[in-house]
């Protein structure tokens, strides 16, 4: 499953909102044996990883939580102005029992994200810390902007 998105500027008076999403959703009546919780939104089923993007003149800092993993399950790709970030959750879970409520994100996962501009991939570090995947990627030296000195005649 690929899911882009495009960025829009964050505005904090849509949490107001979440609200009514969290009442929607527990006024829907279920039929299941299972003990249920609210996911977040965009959390799809436990395998979209949240994540969060900064972004500079010069570079993006994106944050992704990826707890549980190391370095070794995850493959971060970038192609012109899209990072693809893709792994695999794996748990063993014998003799455990039946399950009454699974939250834990398990399985195969795949992350693309759309830039505005083209990315410097050979410059981009990644780091795996605590659960927390840090990405700085720099724009591409086409996509930074450039002065242009004005000449009196």
């Amino acid at each position: 499953m690929i899911d882009m998105i495009t960025f829009i500027r964050y505005d904090p008076d849509m949490g107001r909102y979440r609200g009514v999403v969290k009442m929607t959703y527990f006024m829907v009546p279920r039929r299941s044996h299972r003990l249920e919780s609210y996911r977040p939104v965009g959390f799809n089923g436990g395998r979209q990883m949240p994540v969060d993007v900064h972004v500079s003149p010069d570079e993006y800092l994106i944050t992704a939580v990826v707890p549980g993993m190391s370095a070794e399950d995850l493959t971060i790709e970038i192609l012109d102005d899209v990072l693809t970030l893709s792994g695999e959750i794996t748990r063993d879970e014998k003799d455990l029992g039946d399950a009454v409520l699974q939250e834990l994100p398990q399985g195969s996962f795949k992350r693309s994200l759309r830039f505005a501009e083209a990315l410097n991939a050979e410059k981009a570090e990644a780091q795996l810390e605590n659960g927390l995947l840090k990405l700085r990627i720099p724009k591409s030296e086409e996509a930074r902007p450039k002065s242009i000195k004005v000449k009196a005649i």
